[in-house]
């Protein structure tokens, strides 16, 4: 066997083993890259009339929200532009008391407009597909991630497969014949199709396995930083030996400062104290269709000093290189580092992407099909002659 047919033979099997799976992630994916523009659309309570008087500060905020989910567990209080609600996020995993809902609150009335159990939100319940295929996240989370790698083998073995052969005519590798019969259409949607999505499909598997595997994102850290270790998150703690005079909440304190460094942003998000002398983070977005631009801070909670940390969500002018490649990691999965286009073309790869399994499948069960037809034509001659 040639190792053009060795190869062919992985790639189906990885494809047959692997295919149902392939097919969920990319159709969830595909889904899923318009999910902040439909909400926009569809979510009345994500919108408010902006009013030419001051927004509620984040205690206040926080105080309301409170009341409408008293055993929340308050996370960050987000503030976006004029325009729209302002979201107290409650979110808790793991202790119990597993949560994640949003309150938007009016930011000029405090009016709770609603009360979101994001878990049970339509777009909540597709991503948990595609991370988890809708499996508890710690069997889930695993499994796509193993998939995913497969899916990046079965990427290399169909460059190999599709590469033409000195007497080929290349162009037969670039054209669908819409004029052949059924079974060569859909050959050349496969092998055609999959060479167009090819690069896009490998910037998809290689930013999905950052978040599978810790060894992945930690070898494309250390590769991109010059063999730096990459360094989990965590919120600084704060001087507890200083104590704060100051009358007004350190919360609104931090927002304040945030909004006096970014008046132009289209996001600012500050974050009570996790733990007892944990420090305010806050962060700041330029660009809310992106995350990678982020600038985000910490600050003692009793001094309101600036404090340093050492991970890759700290200020954006001091990130290197390797920091923003990982920030990047989620818009350019999305597409959203391309605006509008790019969530377009993510969308229609991610559609193409989804097909391929399927006409996989076609191929092989087509194949098997003209197999068996042979065989049976084979017996029948065999016992006619033998009769």
């Amino acid at each position: 066997m040639s190792l053009k047919k060795k190869i062919g033979k992985i790639h189906l099997w990885l494809g047959l083993s692997s295919g149902l799976v392939v097919f969920i992630v990319a159709i969830t994916g595909c889904i899923y890259a318009f999910q902040a523009e439909i909400k926009e659309l569809t979510y009345p309570f994500m919108t408010v009339e902006a009013q030419d008087k001051p927004v509620l500060p984040p205690s206040q905020i926080s105080s309301i929200a409170q009341e409408a989910f008293p055993e929340g567990h308050l996370h960050a209080v987000l503030y976006p532009t004029a325009e729209k609600s302002v979201q107290a996020i409650f979110f808790s995993y793991g202790e119990g008391n597993d949560h994640y809902r949003i309150a938007y609150v009016n930011p000029y009335t405090g009016e709770v407009l609603k009360l979101n159990d994001e878990y049970a939100d339509f777009f909540r319940i597709v991503l948990d597909g595609h991370f988890y295929l809708w499996l508890p996240p710690e069997i889930g989370q695993p499994v796509v991630a193993t998939f995913t790698l497969i899916f990046l083998v079965m990427i290399i073995s169909g460059i190999i497969l599709w590469w033409p052969k000195k007497k080929q005519r290349k162009k037969e590798k670039f054209q669908i014949r819409w004029d052949a019969r059924w079974r060569r259409k859909n050959y050349d949607l496969h092998q055609v199709m999959g060479f167009y999505v090819m690069v896009f499909a490998l910037v998809f598997a290689l930013t999905g396995l950052v978040w599978g595997f810790t060894w992945f994102r930690d070898g494309v850290y250390a590769a991109s930083t010059g063999g730096n270790e990459f360094k989990e998150y965590y919120t600084p703690a704060s001087d507890s030996t200083q104590v704060s005079q100051d009358s007004i909440p350190v919360l609104d304190r931090v927002w304040f400062k945030m909004r006096e460094l970014y008046p132009t942003n289209e996001w600012i998000e500050v974050h009570p104290p996790e733990f007892e002398h944990a420090a305010i983070a806050a962060n700041a977005n330029p660009d809310a269709s992106t995350y990678w631009k982020m600038d985000y801070r910490y600050f003692d909670q009793y001094t309101l000093e600036e404090l340093p940390v050492d991970h890759i969500w700290n200020r954006f002018t001091e990130a290197s290189f390797g920091d923003k490649l990982l920030r990047m990691n989620y818009d350019i999965h999305v597409g959203s580092i391309g605006g509008l286009p790019g969530k377009v073309l993510a969308f229609c790869l991610s559609a193409i992407i989804a097909s391929l399994p399927v006409t996989g499948f076609l191929i092989w069960w087509g194949r098997k099909k003209k197999a068996r037809s042979k065989k049976a034509k084979r017996l029948e001659k065999e016992l006619v002659s033998a009769g």
